[in-house]
């Protein structure tokens, strides 16, 4: 089976969301098919949508997977429920926020599942975490991220100090 390289954005708001966030990193790590390659630093900013919640911590991983991209979305999926993920309300607070956004250099319509993420240009606390595991790192169509961060509104994007162990010692993920 061909692996392909993908790339998660993680999120979360509540109960203690650096917990969430190394919770979800080691259950993507333990994947079947899948290793972890790298892994951004977390980020702190403002909520998009409702401004009635917590700020969020966000980052990104950079995974090599076999798995199919609608089997690596039930497999996140599967991971946010186990951190008690509940959808009340759109962009609202959660415990756990997966995203596949990023599947090697396919472009994937489908009703489940829209890859590069469509809102990927307009959030920077998306779009820093993969500079940060791959600078030169490109959409399918040859847009580079790094246009991208320099037009996207600003959320108020903190870079958190890492708690223990930070994407350092990874291989770096590859330029496009």
């Amino acid at each position: 089976m061909t692996e392909v390289t993908a790339y998660i954005g993680l999120g979360s708001n509540l109960d203690d969301p650096l917990q969430q966030l190394a919770g979800a990193i080691a259950g993507l790590a333990s994947l079947p098919g899948t290793n972890l390659i790298a892994q951004s630093p977390f980020y702190a900013s403002k909520p998009v949508g409702p401004q009635d919640q917590p700020d969020f911590v966000n980052g990104a991983v950079a995974l090599r997977t076999q798995l199919a991209p609608l089997d690596l979305l039930d497999q996140l999926l599967a991971i946010e429920q186990r951190h008690g993920r509940v959808r009340r309300q759109h962009w609202g607070p959660r415990t756990l926020d997966l995203d596949l956004l990023l599947y090697g250099l396919e472009i994937i319509d489908l009703p489940r599942l829209q890859v590069p993420h469509p809102q990927l240009p307009q959030r920077d606390f998306v779009l820093q975490p993969l500079l940060d595991l791959a600078p030169d790192l490109c959409l399918p169509d040859g847009t580079a991220l790094a246009s991208l961060r320099t037009a996207c509104p600003d959320n108020q994007l903190r870079r958190l100090q890492p708690q223990s162990r930070s994407g350092a010692g990874f291989p770096p993920a590859g330029p496009c």
